[in-house]
C-alpha cells in the first residue's frame, strides 16, 4: 500500500507564498500526481497535476500563480504556491494515480489570512 505525505502547509498572509511537498512510499515514476484541495462546505477540487511525461495542467483559478513540479528520484512532488488569495484557503491532498489505481495523502491545511 503507497502512503503519501504532505508537508508545508500553514498559516500566510494574502499575497505570501508557500511551498507544499508530498513523499510517496512508493516509486512515482510512471504515476500521474497531482494537488487537490477541498475548503469547507465545498467539494474536493484539483488544483494542478502532472503526468508522467511531464505534462502539467492548472486549474483556472490558480493559472499563473501555482507551479507543480516532481522529482522522480524522490518520489516527491510539489506545488510552488505564490500570490496567496483568502479563497485559496483549504487542506491541500496529494495524488498519485493510474487509470485503474489511486492513492491519496491526508492532507495539509493552507490558510491565507490577515
Amino acid at each position: 500500500q503507497v502512503q503519501l505525505v504532505e508537508s508545508g502547509g500553514g498559516l500566510v498572509q494574502p499575497g505570501g507564498s508557500l511551498r507544499l511537498s508530498c513523499v510517496s512510499s512508493g516509486s512515482i515514476l510512471g504515476w500521474n500526481m497531482a494537488w487537490y484541495r477541498q475548503a469547507p462546505g465545498k467539494q474536493r477540487e484539483l488544483v494542478a497535476a502532472i503526468s508522467s511525461s511531464g505534462s502539467t495542467n492548472y486549474a483556472d483559478s490558480v493559472k499563473g500563480r501555482f507551479t507543480i513540479s516532481r522529482d522522480n528520484a524522490k518520489n516527491m512532488v510539489y506545488l510552488r504556491m505564490n500570490s496567496l488569495k483568502p479563497e485559496d484557503t483549504a487542506v491541500y491532498y496529494c495524488y498519485q494515480g493510474l487509470p485503474t489505481t489511486n492513492y491519496w495523502g491526508q492532507g495539509t491545511q493552507v490558510t491565507v489570512s490577515s
